[in-house]
């Protein structure tokens, strides 16, 4: 449920995206109180996981590719190959780069968990100012769980199934390593995203990552009871 610590009524939001009813009735039907301290702290959250689903959306459209690290690649204007990761280039300001990838995603190809970390910094930079952003999130390093902890991401037990919110769909008989599990973004009503697979329904995640798992396989998919997010109440102190 949505509490407003103000006393003031979700009714008067006003310039709100369009996928906002749907993130705001998630909110309410929820059995966990998400507090905020007044309207603007609930519409920099809603306005923050309308870009994460948008975001989504274009990146499946896009051209950027799935491939594990030894494939991966990234645009060298910005960033520079290491061991473990991207790292921005010196003097580039990692708004540019993050916005790169999305106005170039055909120099671009990596996996599920750094797909999130990208979405997340792209709905960061979507929602907060330019200059706290670059000051934020400089330097930065990017591949898999490799992020500044400053986007404040977190994983809690159980699925509360609010647009915007990461997912993870476990597949325990995997073959190719890459394939151990698909971070998926829930946007909507059984709709998910999943960078390498697409945008389908939960059971069409489990069939696709079914189809990837060893020869003899005998354990199937399965949505794991866990949810990551956005820490939005940390966030909104700086927009």
């Amino acid at each position: 449920m949505i509490i407003l610590k103000d006393g003031s009524s979700t009714t008067n939001l006003k310039g709100l995206p369009a996928s906002a009813p749907l993130i705001l009735s998630a909110l309410e039907k929820s059995k966990i109180r998400y507090e905020y301290n007044d309207l603007k702290e609930l519409s920099f959250e809603v306005k923050m996981r309308d870009r994460i689903i948008e975001n989504s959306r274009w990146l499946n459209n896009s051209a950027a590719t799935f491939s594990a690290f030894a494939a991966s690649s990234f645009n060298p204007y910005y960033w520079i190959k290491t061991m473990n990761g991207y790292r921005l280039r010196p003097g580039r300001r990692p708004s540019a780069a993050i916005k790169d990838v999305f106005e170039n995603p055909y120099l671009y190809s990596f996996e599920c968990v750094t797909t999130v970390v990208l979405l997340y910094y792209k709905s960061i930079l979507d929602t907060i100012r330019t200059e706290y952003f670059d000051r934020l999130y400089s330097p930065m390093h990017i591949w898999g769980h490799n992020y500044n902890e400053a986007m404040h991401m977190e994983t809690y037990e159980g699925v509360d199934n609010i647009p915007g919110d990461v997912h993870y769909f476990y597949n325990p008989d995997y073959g190719d390593p890459i394939w151990m599990g698909e971070n998926a973004v829930y946007l909507g009503p059984d709709q998910y995203f999943g960078h390498g697979i697409g945008i389908v329904t939960r059971d069409k995640m489990i069939e696709a990552l079914n189809t990837l798992r060893k020869i003899n396989a005998t354990k199937s998919a399965y949505l794991l009871n866990q949810t990551t997010r956005l820490n939005f109440s940390e966030l909104y102190k700086y927009s």
